[in-house]
């Protein structure tokens, strides 16, 4: 397990991002760049995954995507890195949206885990 520094979320906090159908981030809110400590300039045109902590099982972001390319959406508990190797958990949902190009994207919409949703997580990801 990766001991960087836990950010807890506060309770309020709602992180947003949009990517293409590739997972390249077109939108990122202020309270993502803040947890993620990203600029926004920083966020826009990378893949999703630059967020994505080793400590998550490749099989949650295989259902993730084999869910949003079936064009259903897709909840779970993800933990993330951030940009000086810390990391939070978040409760995601992901849909499968229309990006104002008409092409096909995804909206995440992610919230504060529960420490007892964190522990359920650790559990089910054998992390």
């Amino acid at each position: 397990m990766n001991k960087g520094k836990e950010i807890i979320l506060d309770d309020y906090a709602f992180l947003v991002s949009q990517t293409d159908e590739k997972g390249i981030i077109e939108f990122a809110n202020e309270d993502f760049c803040k947890v993620a400590e990203y600029s926004i300039d920083e966020l826009i045109g990378q893949p999703h995954n630059i967020v994505r902590h080793p400590d998550m099982p490749k099989s949650a972001f295989e259902d993730l995507w084999n869910t949003i390319k079936n064009d259903k959406i897709w909840t779970g508990y993800v933990k993330n890195t951030t940009k000086s190797g810390g990391f939070y958990w978040v409760f995601a949902t992901i849909y499968p949206t229309l990006l104002s190009n008409g092409k096909k994207g995804y909206l995440s919409c992610r919230k504060k885990a529960t420490s007892k949703e964190i522990e359920i997580a650790i559990n089910l990801y054998k992390i």
